[in-house]
């Protein structure tokens, strides 16, 4: 429904960092859904946190979800359908369950520790490749956009581009380290990422 409608778009830090009033909505709903069920576990939430004052959660060994309710808001406002729903959930402050959905393409990827990765329930498998010269890698340019930065990144774009088969960046962390653990791709770099950006997705790549 949002996905094709008009939408308020929110600044955070900077012109490409956004919030939609969907971003808000979806992680409240999971959020009071998770409450409700496991009244007793810890919630940190991408939109929670940016909207505290302190910006900042606390991490226990207490069983925890980690939330992105858009990963890929810059996609989303612009109706690119690589946008995903990523939930992971800690214990002991270690990744054991992480659930990644995409629901315009209607993929949902899933693992557990010691159980496996799977696509829409079929197992996954990460690629068998070794040469950097034959790897497929995402390099993500992230939403800062100081000179510094971009500095950096052009270099490191540079330096890829002479040693690797190619390079994608589609502005969605969570749905790039599916699609490496489907084997579509073989690795991924990036600059300022946060917890609930790949918690549940490092679940998914380790068990593929």
């Amino acid at each position: 429904e949002g996905f094709d409608s008009d939408k308020r778009v929110e600044i955070k830090t900077s012109s490409i960092d956004l919030v939609t009033e969907y971003d808000k909505k979806v992680e409240a709903f999971i959020f009071a859904a998770i409450a409700k069920r496991y009244p007793s576990h810890k919630l940190i939430g991408e939109e929670t946190t940016a909207g505290s004052e302190s910006g900042r959660n606390d991490f226990t060994d207490y069983p925890t979800w980690i939330l992105d309710p858009i990963d890929g808001t810059m996609n989303f406002v612009h109706t690119f359908p690589h946008v995903a729903v990523s939930i992971g959930v800690t214990y002991e402050k270690e990744a054991v369950i992480g659930v990644i959905y995409n629901p315009i393409l209607d993929q949902m990827y899933a693992a557990r520790k010691g159980c496996g990765a799977t696509l829409n329930n079929n197992p996954i498998s990460v690629s068998k490749t070794t040469e950097l010269s034959n790897a497929l890698i995402f390099l993500e340019i992230g939403y800062a956009k100081d000179s510094e930065k971009g500095t950096c990144v052009a270099k490191n774009f540079e330096t890829f581009l002479s040693q690797v088969h190619g390079l994608r960046c589609t502005g969605s962390a969570a749905l790039q380290m599916c699609l490496i653990a489907q084997g579509a791709a073989d690795a991924y770099a990036a600059f300022s990422l946060h917890v609930w950006d790949t918690a549940a997705g490092v679940v998914i790549v380790r068990e593929a």
